[in-house]
């Protein structure tokens, strides 16, 4: 069974070094090549030839499917880039005994992590695809936003909070005022689903039926709203979205099982949002107003319950 506290600070680190995570940027193929270098360890998402990126490819799956001329631009970009052997060892990276060490370590864990998470971000123009893999005291994460070029990162485990919280950095372009939702929201989830596709749909005047109709009262702190009060905060939900954060969350390993965890947070114009479902009284979902730092926090649980499943 593995457990992994992200509730509790990490610990000082022994030196500056020591705590900082070590980070570099590797363009498709140089990643590929330490990849093969690592023993042929596969990396965590589907490669596709990158020469005909479709959808099941990772330059489709950033985001909506590319069209033809996205996908043309992708791949003439791809051929743009210069042997990977020959920028690794311009860079310091390989020699004639192999790659860094480091390097191919983190490629390694990549490749057989006893915890791993996927992580998805959008906010505002920007998409993220991450992923987080942990085994040991040691985890690796990679990171891309265009399919090209990776960040690639390898930490002791107790800097596992600090990494996460990057995850939730909002962009700059982005800036927070207020937002029309409670801190604190309770909505049936069926009365959620139906008021943002009514508001999808361009029938914003169905709302307050909705409302109406709804089976079970939305709560604010737990007290219920008028309805007025609770078309507004409900439709502020799916209006002021900008964007969000999905984590899917898994134990991996020949005695794991297919259990999957999974956190979601919306950005609305506030900052991060959660959004958890209850099924104490219903069908429910939870809107509470969270901060960057909270992440760890609400993952926590998530991943022990994955863990003991």
């Amino acid at each position: 069974m593995v457990t992994i506290d992200l509730t509790t600070p990490p610990a000082p680190p022994a030196s500056f070094l020591d705590g900082m995570a070590r980070r570099l940027a590797l363009t498709l193929p140089e990643l590929r090549l330490v990849a093969e270098l690592a023993g042929g360890a596969p990396l965590p998402f589907d490669l596709a030839t990158a020469d005909a990126p479709g959808a099941g490819s990772l330059s489709g799956r950033l985001g909506q499917s590319r069209g033809s001329v996205e996908d043309s631009a992708y791949s003439d970009a791809l051929g743009t880039l210069h042997d990977p052997h020959d920028t690794l060892r311009r860079r310091g990276l390989l020699t004639d005994d192999g790659a860094d060490p480091g390097v191919v370590g983190a490629v390694g864990l990549l490749a057989t992590p006893r915890l791993a998470l996927d992580i998805d971000v959008a906010a505002g123009s920007m998409q993220v695809k991450a992923w987080h893999r942990h085994s040991g005291g040691a985890v690796a994460s990679l990171s891309t936003c265009d399919g090209i070029v990776f960040e690639l990162a390898w930490f002791p485990a107790d800097q596992w909070t600090v990494e996460l919280a990057r995850v939730t950095a909002v962009p700059e372009d982005l800036p927070l005022s207020t937002s029309h939702v409670p801190a604190r929201l309770d909505v049936p989830y069926a009365l959620a689903d139906a008021i943002g596709e009514a508001l999808h749909s361009g029938r914003s005047d169905l709302v307050p039926v909705l409302i109406g109709q709804a089976d079970g009262a939305v709560l604010v702190d737990g007290d219920p709203l008028g309805d007025a009060e609770a078309a507004a905060a409900v439709s502020a939900v799916h209006s002021e979205s900008r964007g969000r954060l999905r984590i899917l969350a898994a134990e991996v390993g020949e005695r794991a099982t297919t259990a999957v965890g999974v956190v979601s947070w919306v950005l609305l114009r506030d900052g991060w949002h959660s959004l958890t479902p209850r099924h104490d009284d219903g069908a429910r979902v939870a809107v509470v107003r969270v901060d960057p730092d909270d992440l760890a926090t609400e993952l926590a649980p998530v991943l022990a319950q994955v863990a003991t499943s």
